[in-house]
């Protein structure tokens, strides 16, 4: 099955253009498009997509509380945050609001699906600028609680980026296994996605920050 998607954004141009992108590709599809936050809200409930690109800058219901809704709503959705500027402060706090991570307007095609791909999986991947941008944005969270062995090594796989499945493998353990370490690991944070929980594990030194150069 295609990863289903839906892609949230006021400017017609560039809903075509993305459309135009992901139709090459014959493991994506995309399902439906909106022209603000409200209608992606609307969409995500009706269609159940896999993933939703998010414009961060939209009329009526603006990006932002639009992923706060969908992570709050169908937490099986991933979304991933579109901007036009990497310094955009919204970029920190569509993170906050749950998305899986962001890409530029300006990204190639090919990088553009393998972002998708890898949201799909559940998959935290973030360049090393956005990174490091992010790293300086986002404060660490508040009073987490103390994380198991178990936990920890938890943290650090999805420090690296790796899915469920992934990580199921990695581990020898039952994937449902994971989703629940994965849920008291958010949980014991204080954060609602894995970025957040990435984003901590590269701040306690579980894994490194992506090189920059």
């Amino acid at each position: 099955m295609p990863i289903r998607i839906v892609i949230a954004d006021d400017h017609a141009i560039v809903r075509q253009g993305l459309r135009v992108f992901l139709s090459v590709d014959p493991e994506l599809e995309v399902i439906g498009e909106a022209v603000n936050g409200k209608q992606a809200v609307e969409l995500a409930h009706r269609l159940q997509p896999d993933v939703v690109l998010m414009d961060l800058v939209m009329p009526v219901l603006g990006g932002v509380d639009a992923i706060t809704a969908i992570r709050r709503e169908l937490p099986d959705v991933e979304v991933i945050a579109l901007t036009s500027v990497l310094e955009d402060n919204s970029v920190s706090d569509a993170v906050r609001a749950g998305a899986i991570g962001y890409l530029l307007k300006d990204t190639a095609a090919d990088e553009l699906t393998k972002a998708i791909k890898a949201a799909a999986a559940g998959q935290v991947q973030l360049s090393p600028k956005a990174a490091q941008r992010l790293m300086r944005d986002m404060r660490a969270p508040e009073n987490p609680d103390s994380l198991t062995q178990r936990e920890t090594e938890i943290l650090k796989l999805i420090g690296r980026g790796l899915s469920n499945k992934e990580i199921a493998l990695e581990l020898q353990i039952g994937e449902k296994t994971v989703r629940t370490h994965v849920s008291n690991v958010l949980g014991k944070l204080n954060v609602v996605s894995r970025t957040q929980a990435a984003l901590h594990a590269v701040r306690i030194g579980l894994v490194d920050l992506p090189d920059s150069s």
